[in-house]
């Protein structure tokens, strides 16, 4: 039985990959992005199947219009993919206030102003399926990505917290948390800071040193079939991990910090005080 898929940033990289694999298995698919145009080789090959919606998420009455027109439109939306984002690259440090509230507000008001509109639909469908594409940098970090750090650290708490909230209304959460791809994330999509602090070069030269070879980049094409187990589980995950990196990075992280918290366990439940 074919499913109603809501994809934001469907004009490129895992959006548009996605969009595509849903359509292509007959699923009917409602692709938002600020730049349409550029899903006209979808709506050529798919004709009705596919609804390009033009839509910038920082924009919360433009979410509730589109997400009102696809519902109103193909009668309901089963899944929410929730994928809209970019990555800004410098030290916290050098961030521009603009640029760092600017950073907040696609990656994770977008995503909140999106998923607090279909919820109604959900809630009376008593059905659903919200797919939050966060990062491995919400459950750990790195240098030069401070505030896209941050703002995956809050679609990691908004999301956990919103499940636990839904759950028994037949809506189910999942997490896609990506190691890089060989997307535009990196490079058309991304934004640069604009200052340049001498004290960070060697953050800079390390960072920028770590990220040179391309044949560490998880390929794209390589994600759909994870995506589409997800959906089609019965019981799917919570968090996914997608990428050889992002598995034992996060696997090392989780194991360095129950070690710390064991090795402060004294402390902590002395802090109690009772």
């Amino acid at each position: 039985m074919s499913k109603t898929i809501f994809i934001t940033g469907a004009s490129r990289g895992f959006g548009k990959l996605w969009a595509e694999a849903f359509l292509k298995r007959g699923d009917k698919v409602a692709a938002t992005a600020r730049n349409i145009a550029a899903l006209e080789d979808l709506v050529s090959t798919y004709g009705d199947n596919i609804l390009p919606v033009q839509l910038d998420v920082n924009n919360r009455q433009d979410v509730i219009n589109a997400v009102s027109q696809v519902a109103t439109h193909f009668g309901g939306i089963d899944i929410l993919i929730n994928n809209a984002g970019y990555g800004l690259f410098g030290t916290v440090e050098e961030t521009t206030e603009q640029q760092a509230r600017d950073q907040m507000e696609t990656n994770f008001f977008g995503l909140l102003w999106v998923t607090q509109a279909v919820l109604p639909i959900m809630r009376q469908q008593k059905s659903g399926h919200i797919i939050q594409v966060s990062s491995f940098l919400g459950l750990t970090t790195l240098p030069m990505l401070g505030l896209y750090n941050a703002s995956k650290f809050a679609v990691e708490g908004l999301s956990e917290t919103i499940a636990s909230e839904v759950a028994h209304l037949g809506i189910k959460f999942t997490l896609i948390e990506p190691n890089g791809f060989a997307t535009e994330w990196a490079g058309a999509s991304a934004i640069q800071t604009t200052d340049s602090i001498e004290d960070y070069a060697p953050v800079r030269a390390a960072f920028a040193a770590s990220g040179e070879n391309p044949a560490t980049w998880g390929k794209p094409e390589a994600t759909v079939e994870a995506i589409l187990k997800v959906v089609n589980s019965e019981n799917p995950p919570q968090r996914l991990l997608l990428g050889k990196i992002a598995y034992y990075v996060v696997n090392q992280v989780y194991k360095n910090r129950l070690e710390e918290i064991e090795a402060w366990k004294e402390v902590s439940i002395a802090a109690h005080g009772h």
